[in-house]
Formats: structure tokens, sequence, C-alpha cells
């Protein structure tokens, strides 16, 4: 499917918004059946991960489903050299669009559940371990998805990542966010899964430059190629989509 960028910019502004729906109602939810923070986290990790597969199955085909500027911008720079991947222009529009879909999710969850419209988090995430556990989460995407290009396996995507996020919440001290427009969202909801907002710029620096890692972890185990990720399900010919 060749969409137009107006249509790919709407499916990523709609796929990260509905992801963190999923993330911010799910971890209210969770508070309010239980006061196990253990099974708190399961909740919220098992509803990410059914909410993400299917985000991914259905809006990949129209944007590759990368919900995530860190994903773009690996996909921009591996592609650079030979025009295969997402071009600067394209970049430009699926970013804002992350970003301002996943503000109006956390929204939309605090609406859902009689929440304050907009009420920052005071959840403050401030130390060095939580620091590493963002690069150790993000560095894994990067990795799993651009080593399923490489190895032809991209339509195992939707499985695959959602069930790596899964894992991640519990094996990564930060829970795994592992994407900035996310990160970003989540300030706007002072809820389980919100994230205050001076804690926000180390995450954030965190995940992009641990997408660099994951990039030469990528370089390390599979080789350079001259196959670009098409993140993170095929969607059609880069140079038909960017009409």
């Amino acid at each position: 499917m060749n969409a137009p960028l107006g249509r790919r910019a709407a499916a990523e502004a709609v796929g990260t918004g509905l992801l963190v729906t999923v993330v911010v109602g799910s971890g209210i939810q969770a508070t309010g059946l239980s006061h196990d923070v253990g099974v708190q986290l399961l909740a919220n990790s098992l509803a990410t991960v059914f909410g993400l597969g299917v985000l991914i199955t259905l809006l990949g085909p129209v944007s590759g489903a990368h919900f995530n500027p860190a994903v773009t911008l690996a996909a921009w720079f591996t592609g650079r050299r030979d025009n295969a991947g997402p071009t600067l222009r394209e970049v430009a529009a699926y970013v804002p669009a992350q970003v301002t879909g996943a503000i109006g999710g956390a929204v939309l969850a605090d609406v859902m559940f009689a929440r304050p419209l907009v009420k920052f988090s005071t959840h403050d995430r401030s130390a060095g371990h939580l620091w590493l556990g963002e690069a150790v989460a993000t560095a894994g995407l990067i990795l799993l998805i651009f080593g399923l290009e490489r190895t032809g396996r991209a339509a195992l995507a939707p499985a695959a990542v959602a069930s790596y996020i899964g894992a991640a919440y519990w094996f990564t001290s930060s829970t795994s966010f592992a994407n900035p427009a996310v990160t970003l969202g989540r300030t706007f909801t002072d809820t389980f899964a919100g994230i205050a907002p001076a804690s926000v710029a180390p995450f954030i620096a965190a995940q992009l430059l641990s997408a660099a890692l994951g990039l030469g972890a990528v370089a390390v185990v599979y080789g350079r190629s001259a196959r670009t990720a098409d993140v993170v399900v095929p969607h059609g010919e880069p140079e038909l989509a960017s009409s």
C-alpha cells in the first residue's frame, strides 16, 4: 500500500496516540483494581503487549508503524546514502505527528477515567540506573527491528516488537519507555504511567544515544547492508510512498 505522506503521518499520530492511551489507561485501571504494584505492572505490561501488536498489524501497511521518533530517525540514518529509507521530509512529518499523537493519547486516557484533562506528572524518574535501563531498552528495540529486516523476517514485527516491549517492562529498571514521543506524552498524566517533566530530558537523551548504539550492534551482528529497514512492517516502495 502506497499512501500519501499526509495519510501516513496521520497513521503515525493515531498509532502513537492509541499506544499511549493503552499504556496510560491500563495503568489507571490497574491501580484502581489492585494495590499490589506487581499486579499493577503485570496488567499494564500485558495490555501494552496486546495493544501494540494490534496497532502494528493494523497501521503498519500504511506508515510502517514506527510510532517512535528514535525508530524514524534510525531508519532515515540507515537509508540516507541510497535514498531507500525515509526522506527528511517524511521525518519532519512523522516526528511531530508522533509527539502530537502521544500527548493526545495521554489526555484521552485521563478523560476516559474522569481524571483532569491535563495534569502534569509528579512521578520523578531521575536516576542513573533508570537512564541505563532506557539505554538498554531502546538499543535492544532498534537491534530487534533492524535485525528482523536484515534477516527478511519483518513480517514477524507485530508479535516480536510487542513481545520485546512486554519483556522489557520487567527486565529494565525504567519499565522500558524506549520512545521519545511516548515519554513526552506521559508527562501529561499524573498517574501510574506518568513521568515528571523534569525527568524527561535525560530519558530522551538516553533513548537517542542508545538508538545509535543499537544501529552499531546491527552492523556488528549482521554486517553492512545495502538494504534499508522499511520499519516496522513493509508498506510499499519508499519512492512511491512519498507522494
